[in-house]
């Protein structure tokens, strides 16, 4: 099979190559920046969402599959609502128009549990989740769900899918996990009253095994899967296991999140510590009735995570 993978220099991207090569698959790979992804892999720069329908067609000329990893991510401070349109909406409206009308194979949007829930509501997450995003990116990713999945359906097809991701940690992570393990690697006493959320996370490598088993696996596609982790973790549990991989005490205080959230709204990250106290499980039991194995390590992987990324000392 040949399998187009956008994004492919991406922090998901990157790794869904590296596990599509191992399988034996043929590959295009699209990227804004193909130069970095070296001889010996048919790299094509990815268009942008205002090139003309011939470039989306020759993009998508004589593949099988399509895994759609290319968008704008919740991480760019500066990006505009137009911004996020144009990567997250038209983008995929473009691609997957074309990728309709001839790729023979299957569709996989990655998507983002922010195309159904905030960042501060607790919820438990599944298939059946009305969205309600409550940010930019977060509307942009569901509205990128819709115009995929309506491209396929106007062809008459039904084997296009999204896969809506939890929080991914892995070497290159930004946001919020990445916010945390630089607490974390501080001498600083950090309150455990504040970070009483439990929460799905998804390791990198998970996320592009989810990615491979949908594209092969034998049975008919659901429009919509949920990724995850299981257990989830504590929000407190995953500072300890950063700490613990930078070999430091966990220094967590029994401060009330009350006396927390004036401070941190000085600083002018309210919605950072808001976001600590919610309880977002994800539920990815249709994946895993369809054969999909999850990580089960997430605290150790963690802890692994920290220590790999400690700077060592010169002999």
């Amino acid at each position: 099979m040949k399998v187009l993978v956008t994004g492919a220099t991406g922090f998901i991207g990157r790794l869904v190559v590296h596990h599509l090569r191992q399988a034996g698959a043929e590959l295009r790979l699209a990227s804004r920046h193909p130069e970095r992804l070296g001889p010996g892999n048919e790299a094509v720069p990815m268009p942008g969402f205002d090139a003309p329908a011939a470039a989306f067609l020759e993009l998508t000329r004589d593949v099988n599959h399509v895994v759609h990893c290319a968008g704008l991510n919740n991480d760019q401070g500066n990006a505009t609502e137009a911004d996020y349109r144009a990567a997250n909406v038209e983008l995929s409206a473009r691609l997957a128009d074309a990728a309709a009308a001839q790729a023979s194979g299957r569709f996989i949007h990655l998507s983002s549990i922010r195309a159904v829930i905030g960042a501060r509501v607790s919820a438990t997450i599944d298939e059946n989740t009305l969205p309600a995003p409550q940010c930019v990116y977060g509307r942009s990713k569901r509205e990128g769900e819709i115009k995929v999945l309506d491209a396929y359906a106007s062809h008459g097809r039904s084997d296009a899918a999204v896969l809506r991701l939890p929080p991914v940690y892995g070497s290159g992570m930004k946001g919020n996990l990445a916010t945390l393990m630089r607490l974390a690697d501080t001498a600083l006493p950090l309150p455990k009253g504040a970070l009483t959320g439990i929460r799905s996370l998804m390791s990198s490598e998970a996320a592009a095994r989810a990615v491979s088993h949908l594209l092969i696996h034998s049975g008919s596609l659901r429009p919509v899967y949920i990724g995850a982790d299981v257990p989830p973790v504590a929000v407190a549990a995953i500072i300890a296991a950063y700490r613990s991989g930078f070999g430091r005490p966990k220094r967590l205080i029994p401060v009330p999140a009350g006396l927390m959230r004036p401070a941190a709204a000085v600083l002018g990250r309210r919605a950072f510590w808001d976001s600590m106290t919610a309880t977002q499980i994800c539920d990815p039991a249709l994946l895993m009735s369809q054969g999909w194995a999850p990580e089960s390590g997430t605290l150790e992987r963690l802890a692994e995570l920290a220590r790999v990324s400690k700077p060592r000392p010169l002999a």
